[in-house]
């Protein structure tokens, strides 16, 4: 069974700096991609970064790509989020997503029906 287990979300002041981690289980060593994910209350869920196991290649939404970075250790299957600046508006659950193949960014494009496994998230909550 494919799993997605996120981590490291929490409550940090305004400014501060958070990384969040999403380890994957549960399907042989092959080429994946992450994708990291945000969905404040109210709010339609927000792609932000994807990154390719195979090449590390990335691509990042316009609005966090000057504060967001996001890698990947293939060998743990374990991918990071690296969260600078934060301010309030940040504040959201965030979730890893799974798309397993070999594809690269940014040429590849997925949109949400191309995702084939969720995370349940973490809550990450910037106090001003």
């Amino acid at each position: 069974e494919v799993q997605l287990q996120a981590s490291g979300g929490g409550l940090v002041q305004a400014g501060a700096s958070a990384k969040l981690s999403c380890e994957a289980s549960g399907f042989a060593n092959r080429d994946y991609a992450i994708g990291w994910f945000r969905q404040a209350p109210g709010k339609e869920r927000e792609g932000l970064s994807w990154i390719s196991s195979a090449d590390h290649s990335t691509s990042y939404a316009d609005s966090v790509k000057s504060r967001f970075t996001t890698s990947n250790d293939r060998t743990k299957k374990t991918t990071y989020l690296q969260m600078n600046s934060l301010i309030p508006q940040d504040t959201a659950h965030y979730y890893c997503a799974l798309i397993l193949g070999w594809v690269t960014f940014p040429d590849y494009k997925p949109t949400l029906d191309d995702v084939e496994f969720w995370g349940k998230g973490t809550q990450v909550t910037v106090s001003s």
